[in-house]
């Protein structure tokens, strides 16, 4: 677990930001999944973010003005630890996270009114539980209640997430040292599938060997469903079925990483069952390696976010040209989006404690520059579903390559690459 420390100084700068007002963030809630039993636990990224507590049945509560950080979780509990194991409880968690002052959860209704008393600013995020959402409502109201004896409530509710999303989109050391190590584990992962790959096997068994690796490695949960397609499945963007057999002759996509400290890795790579691509495979996947290049040759600070997702553009669209798949000229195309046929997702997204990480792409309607510790992905494909315009010995053919790279103050570190990308070396590693 990172220290203490960190956690505090992301606390103090929220509230530095925010200058006035009270913060109200919670955790996620448990989900049931059936009978007695439920989906494993998973905190809300925002709340842990700030605060490093894992524990469900939690709120945090800051006073911008007073610089004050306040906990409400779980009291301790030795005969639900019996059945759970250990819980900190409000006094542990207080000294072992940094907070200034730590209750129960049980005590919100009655704390929480005289917290909300006298501040002009409710900074909550409505909406996203709902449940909460009404506790909240009847707390301002209590508070409304007061007014006579010249206690105020919160006049306005402003949307927390606004601030925290833009500091979360710049990782700090911590969480770069975290997002590296996801990256290795992924790309460890990734290149045991292909070593393991053989056809006749399912798409299950492969799932399984990355899992593995996962597990192996301290990661005990993917960062998002592992999509494992072959043949044709590659052409579903989201296949997660995970069922089919795998057959000679077919490319094999595969979209897994590790969740490590709450932090995703994210990487795609697209190889042969059989461990050999077909000409017609080898020539759609250098067009996708093309593009994955020039979109990581663009990416450095002050640079639009547009600008490394039209390079990778550029060159999917002259690809198709010369394939025969599309006719006229690369602008032409662009402009009348012919291309969406084949490639109809952007070149990446951010990446951090979830996995389409937090922040806007757009400030003011332009595309925003990439700046340092930014971290995101590069994930061009071209998906060739058989249709009218598509030969058949394209027709089903499904590349994407994607990996995860940090904006440097120079210009970037592709944090998956101990997982090979081009043709050659992929066929090497499936031989050895």
């Amino acid at each position: 677990m990172p220290a203490a420390s960190c956690y505090s100084d992301r606390r103090q700068r929220l509230m530095h930001t925010l200058g006035s007002g009270i913060v109200l963030i919670p955790t996620a809630p448990e989900r049931p999944r059936n009978g007695d039993s439920h989906y494993p636990y998973r905190f809300d990224s925002t709340f842990y973010y700030l605060t490093g507590f894992e524990e469900p049945e939690a709120l945090l509560v800051l006073l911008p003005a007073q610089g004050v950080s306040i906990l409400f979780c779980r009291d301790k509990n030795p005969e639900r630890e019996i059945w759970e194991g250990f819980h900190y409880g409000p006094e542990a968690a207080r000294t072992t996270f940094g907070f200034d002052q730590a209750y129960a959860i049980t005590s919100l209704d009655q704390r929480l009114p005289d917290l909300l008393a006298d501040h002009a600013t409710l900074h909550y995020t409505l909406g996203k539980q709902p449940a909460l959402d009404s506790r909240v409502l009847g707390w301002l109201d209590v508070v409304r209640s007061r007014a006579r004896i010249g206690v105020t409530a919160p006049s306005s509710i402003s949307d927390v997430s606004l601030v925290t999303a833009e500091m979360r989109l710049i990782k700090d050391a911590t969480e770069i040292d975290l997002m590296r190590r996801a990256g290795q584990i992924s790309a460890q992962a990734h290149c045991r599938a292909m070593q393991a790959t053989r056809p006749g096997q399912y798409e299950y068994q492969i799932e399984a060997d990355i899992l593995h690796t996962f597990g192996q490695h301290g990661a005990r949960s993917p960062a998002y469903e592992t999509i494992v397609a072959g043949g044709s499945n590659a052409c579903v963007l989201h296949y997660v079925g995970n069922r089919a057999v795998l057959k000679a002759g077919d490319l094999l996509l595969i979209d897994a990483g590790c969740e490590l400290g709450g932090y995703a890795g994210d990487i795609t790579r697209t190889f042969p069952v059989n461990g050999t691509f077909s000409g017609e495979q080898r020539a759609v996947y250098d067009i996708v390696l093309a593009a994955h290049h020039a979109a990581i040759a663009a990416l450095k600070p002050d640079v639009a976010w547009s600008v490394p997702a039209d390079a990778a553009l550029h060159c999917l669209v002259q690809g198709l040209i010369d394939l025969g798949l599309l006719k006229g000229s690369v602008d032409g195309n662009i402009e009348s989006e012919a291309y969406r046929q084949f490639y109809m997702h952007r070149i990446g997204h951010w990446l951090g404690l979830d996995v389409h990480d937090v922040g806007a792409y757009k400030q003011a309607g332009a595309w925003r520059p990439f700046a340092a510790g930014m971290v995101t992905t590069v994930e061009p494909g071209l998906y060739l579903r058989p249709a009218d315009n598509v030969p058949a010995r394209f027709a089903g053919i499904g590349v994407r390559i994607e990996d995860d790279v940090l904006l440097t103050a120079t210009g970037c570190e592709v944090l998956t690459a101990d997982v090979p990308n081009a043709a050659d070396e992929i066929e090497a590693l499936m031989r050895g």
